[in-house]
């Protein structure tokens, strides 16, 4: 509850400051993929890293809880200021229904609660590609860098990596106050709020109608600076936990 309430406020702050955020309706969305995705592969190796096994168990209930929300959150955004102009609520609904991520989480969730494990055999295969994931991810980003639209940057990543880096994670510390989370379990949801974005925010942004050469940017930029700010904002404010 702490981490999908945080991760809704915040998204609702971003729409209603819209007009302030300046640029077109397609880099809008960029900067609002900036400001509430999460690159869980970073967040999964630092939690597992920091808390061992039960790192592993708090970085699984993060992703659980926010990965849907950010995705569903993510596609009403895209359905109200994507370049492919309004989506239908049929068509709202189809990407609800076949996005990955959230089929993904649900698919898990479902194995989860049902008992059931991965058939022998798939579980290594699966495992590779993820490893693989990150860094195929980040080629993509890269070799999609317009680095002459550089200037034209600066504005958008300020606002979305302020978000990202300071009021996300200051929203999920009131949260976590609010429904009494302490402890590691409340460091592991900071942590996971304060992540730069995902590298799959720049597939959304081509398939949706987004600016993709943007979100490129916002990517790079955040995974850059996240080496910086993503402990010092940890750091700031583990002790008000």
């Amino acid at each position: 509850m702490a981490l999908v309430l945080s991760t809704v406020i915040v998204a609702v702050l971003m729409v209603g400051a819209r007009r302030i955020i300046q640029g077109n309706d397609a880099a809008f969305t960029s900067v609002f993929q900036g400001g509430v995705r999460f690159n869980n592969y970073v967040g999964v190796s630092v939690v597992a890293g920091l808390f061992g096994a039960q790192g592993v168990a708090l970085a699984a209930v993060a992703n659980a809880a926010i990965v849907p929300t950010v995705n569903i959150l993510c596609v009403l955004v895209f359905a109200r200021y994507g370049t492919g102009g309004r989506m239908s609520a049929g068509k709202v609904a189809r990407q609800l229904a076949l996005n990955p991520l959230v089929l993904a989480c649900f698919g898990g969730i479902l194995l989860q609660a049902l008992g059931l494990g991965l058939p022998a055999g798939i579980e290594p295969v699966i495992k590779a590609l993820g490893r693989a994931s990150l860094p195929l991810g980040l080629l993509c980003v890269g070799a999609a860098l317009e680095l002459g639209s550089l200037r034209s940057w600066v504005r958008p990543v300020a606002y979305s990596s302020v978000v990202k880096f300071m009021i996300m994670p200051l929203t999920t510390l009131c949260a976590c106050h609010l429904f009494g989370l302490d402890g590691k379990a409340a460091i592991a949801a900071l942590l996971f709020q304060a992540l730069p974005t995902a590298s799959s925010s720049y597939i959304m942004a081509r398939q949706l109608g987004g600016d993709a050469p943007l979100m490129a940017g916002i990517i790079a930029s955040q995974t850059l600076l996240a080496a910086l700010a993503l402990p010092i904002a940890v750091i700031v404010l583990i002790p008000w936990i």
